[in-house]
């Protein structure tokens, strides 16, 4: 049975090397991880006793007896979920994510996980990385990328519609980019100048500073689609008046607080208030395509795969630093691929 390196959370928080041992079954992947994303999700979970990181990307090193979509020397990644039973409504509808019996990070696994050197996944939950999508690019891709291009992709954002994007950081970034690519026009609200001509050049059509306004409604195009991205709560009086009639709000990111906001304003313009969980596996594949075809790329920081690399990162991504993904990146010596 192979044997690893794995970077676990703590009680204190601090950062620990551990070692996980971990039988091949006959429908899982043994992968060899070259790169991992590091994701906010993972600070909630430092310090908890599990591995972190769930952004990961490598290659197939060994493969189980009943496995035939990867073969030895693919290229892969995997994402926030990790496997479901395959067989409910939902899984057979292509919305595995709402399993009854779905297997997600932070639940299951919790001996594993994108922060070491392998792992050992179902072959079910593993996506093959498209040749022009490098491995450092893509780990970023698996959860932050699936996340923002499946409130679009699944939710009906269209070529004519207006997408609004809160926050430019580790999912604005990438929102940005990939409602550009569809066609959208798309509106960036920051709070202030500061990211202008990065958003423009990421693919915004508009930019609004928001810092000390109360009003911004005349200053943009109505937003069809709010993809909430930013890391506070917003001051909804402000958002609610820019929505276009029967718009949607997407909070996609995670807060363990309470959702509260104005009741007439729903009413009367009929706006939707829609939950995104992660990707499912279609629609992960296609994202994975769609960033390959438009060359849609995460702006990375990259930091040793070791203890001080992945308390450096973590560090800089709590004090809101990281421009705008950090990528922990396993040395040459130790990534010997086939």
């Amino acid at each position: 049975m192979p044997s690893f390196t794995v970077y676990k959370g703590s009680k204190s928080g601090a950062i620990v090397e551990a070692t996980t041992t971990r039988e091949v079954g006959p429908d899982e992947v043994l992968v060899r991880i070259t790169h991992s994303g590091v994701c906010g999700t993972d600070e909630h979970y430092l310090h908890r006793d599990q591995v972190l990181g769930h952004e990961g990307a490598g290659v197939a090193e060994a493969i189980g007896s009943k496995v035939t979509s990867i073969q030895v020397g693919d290229s892969v990644g995997w994402g926030y979920q990790h496997n479901a039973c395959l067989n409910c409504k939902q899984c057979l509808t292509g919305r595995e994510t709402l399993c009854p019996q779905r297997q997600f990070f932070g639940t299951h696994d919790l001996d594993q996980g994108s922060f070491g050197t392998s792992a050992v996944w179902k072959a079910n939950f593993l996506f093959k990385l498209p040749a022009s999508l490098s491995r450092e690019y893509a780990a970023p891709l698996m959860c932050g990328g699936a996340t923002v291009y499946s409130a679009l992709a699944s939710f009906g954002a269209r070529p004519s519609h207006t997408v609004g994007i809160l926050g430019i950081g580790g999912l604005g970034h990438l929102a940005i980019q990939f409602a550009a690519k569809m066609g959208c026009r798309v509106v960036v609200f920051s709070s202030s100048e500061d990211k202008r001509a990065e958003a423009m050049r990421l693919g915004a059509s508009e930019f609004v500073a928001t810092k000390g306004k109360t009003d911004i409604a005349a200053e943009c195009s109505a937003v069809d689609h709010l993809l909430v991205c930013a890391s506070f709560t917003p001051d909804w009086t402000v958002y609610l008046p820019i929505m276009a009639p029967g718009g949607t709000i997407y909070p996609l990111t995670v807060s363990h607080g309470d959702l509260t906001i104005p009741y007439m304003p729903l009413i009367r313009n009929e706006l939707k208030i829609q939950g995104s969980l992660v990707a499912s596996r279609q629609i992960h594949r296609d994202m994975l395509q769609f960033a390959a075809l438009h060359k849609i790329q995460p702006v990375i920081e990259k930091f040793h795969m070791d203890v001080e690399g992945i308390e450096t990162c973590m560090g800089r991504l709590r004090d809101g630093k990281i421009r705008y993904r950090g990528v922990l990146e396993v040395a040459i010596d130790e990534r010997a691929l086939l």
